[in-house]
C-alpha cells in the first residue's frame, strides 16, 4: 500500500516526519533509484525500494530509551565539529536511534531516543500538548510578578509563549532554583524566557517529558523504557490512542 514518503521513513526510524522532509530537500532520498524532488511524494515499502544516503530503508524493532544527557553533548548523531554526540552514549544499542527534540550543548537532563518517527512526531505535535518540565538555576532572586508573566505567557521573538507551570524550589543569596513546565519546544525557549524577565540562566536540566521523570538515572547513563513508562509522557489520553507502544 502506497503511503506518503515522510511517513515511511518516520516508521522506518531514519527521523522524524519534521527531520525526514529536510532528508527530501537535501536530496539524499531515493526510490528505485531516482531521487525524490517532490514533498508529496508516495511509495509502496512492499514494492518500491527506497534508500536513504545509498542504504535501503528497513524496518527495525521499534526502541524507547530515556537517556540523562550530560552537559558538553550535542544532540545529533553526528557532528562536523567533532564534539562528543549523544549517539556516543548509546553504544551498547545494536539499533539506530534518533532523539526526540533536542537540548543544548550546556543543558541537562531527560532525552528521549527511539526509532519510532511516529511516536517522536506526537511528542513534538504542539496539539498533544506533552509537557516538559525542567529545573532552572537563575541568576538573582525572580519577583512574583515576573514569575507571574512566565505562567501567564510572554512575547519571545514576536510571539508570544503558551502558559507555564512556575515553581520556586529555593532562594538563596545570588541565585535561585525554579522548576518550570512547559510544552513548546522552540529552540532555546526556558533560557530566552527566563532572559526576558531579567535573569539569566546559570544551569538548566530537564527533568521529566509528562510523567515521565528521570528518578535516580545519572549522567551519561539511560534506561530502555516499557510501555507504562511511555503512556507516562501523554497526559491528553482521550485526544490520542499510542498505536506504537508494543503491549
Amino acid at each position: 500500500m502506497e503511503e506518503r514518503l515522510q511517513k515511511i521513513l518516520a516508521k522506518a526510524g531514519i527521523a522524524s516526519r519534521r527531520q525526514a522532509e529536510q532528508l527530501i530537500r537535501a536530496g539524499r532520498i531515493r526510490i528505485n533509484g531516482q531521487v525524490v524532488e517532490t514533498m508529496g511524494c508516495k511509495a509502496d515499502p512492499a514494492r518500491d525500494l527506497i534508500t536513504c544516503d545509498g542504504k535501503p530503508v528497513v524496518f527495525e524493532e521499534k526502541m524507547y530509551v530515556l537517556l540523562n544527557k550530560p552537559a558538553g553533548y550535542v544532540t545529533t548523531l553526528a557532528d562536523p565539529q567533532g564534539r562528543p554526540v549523544v549517539a556516543d552514549l548509546l553504544t551498547k544499542i545494536p539499533l539506530r536511534l534518533f532523539p526526540v527534540g533536542r537540548l543544548d550543548l550546556d543543558t541537562e537532563g531527560a532525552l528521549l531516543m527511539t526509532n519510532d518517527g511516529d511516536l517522536a512526531n506526537s511528542i513534538l505535535h504542539p496539539r498533544f500538548e506533552v509537557n516538559k518540565t525542567y529545573e532552572a538555576l537563575v541568576a538573582g532572586s525572580p519577583s512574583k510578578e515576573a514569575l507571574a508573566l512566565l505562567e501567564r505567557g510572554i512575547m519571545l521573538d514576536g510571539v508570544k509563549t503558551r502558559p507555564a507551570r512556575v515553581r520556586v524550589l529555593q532562594r538563596r543569596t545570588s541565585d535561585t532554583l525554579i522548576e518550570i513546565t512547559i510544552h513548546e519546544g522552540k529552540k532555546r525557549q526556558v533560557r530566552k524566557m527566563f532572559q526576558a524577565i531579567d535573569h539569566r540562566v546559570l544551569h538548566l536540566r530537564r527533568t521529566a517529558y509528562g510523567n515521565l521523570g528521570l528518578g535516580a538515572l545519572p549522567p551519561g547513563k539511560f534506561r530502555i523504557l516499557t510501555p507504562d513508562d511511555l503512556k507516562k509522557i501523554f497526559l491528553k489520553k482521550k485526544s490520542f490512542t499510542i498505536k506504537n507502544i508494543p503491549d
